[in-house]
């Protein structure tokens, strides 16, 4: 630890390297989250879909996950999102409007048994997904 009267200038350089070696810092100051996130620095966004379709569970859990195709309004991209809740599969039809958001895995990644989702279906033609599957509010038409 340099000390002394010219030290400041040594100690600032040192402070600005390893604040480098931190993640957060790091995907902050080279805005990589903008880059690669299909939806970029928002927690929701609008889509259609596309089209339903079900994966495998991951290794030690055996199952099926209802999962959609959705193409982003804001940019056009296509990404694979979650219908959590069982049988609120049966409540999308394709080319509905889904507002989907993060499914809360570290960094925007997938999470737990279910391979390659980052998203989840939060809401089909601006009705709560949660609400429609309990049969409180009916899905509106489009």
């Amino acid at each position: 630890m340099p000390n002394g009267e010219f030290a400041a200038r040594k100690l600032l350089r040192q402070r600005k390297r390893q604040r480098l070696l931190k993640k957060s810092q790091k995907r902050r100051m080279f805005k990589l989250k903008e880059k690669y996130d299909s939806m970029g620095t928002v927690p929701r966004a609008k889509g259609l879909v596309l089209q339903k379709f079900i994966v495998e569970q991951k290794q030690p859990h055996s199952g099926q996950i209802k999962c959609v195709r959705v193409q982003l309004v804001k940019n056009n991209k296509i990404v694979g999102a979650f219908v959590p809740g069982d049988g609120s599969i049966n409540f999308i039809d394709e080319h509905d409007e889904v507002t989907i958001e993060g499914l809360g895995g570290s960094q925007r990644g997938q999470m737990g048994c279910i391979p390659g989702m980052k998203y989840k279906v939060a809401e089909v033609n601006g009705a709560d997904m949660d609400l429609v599957r309990r049969s409180i509010i009916e899905k509106p038409k489009r």
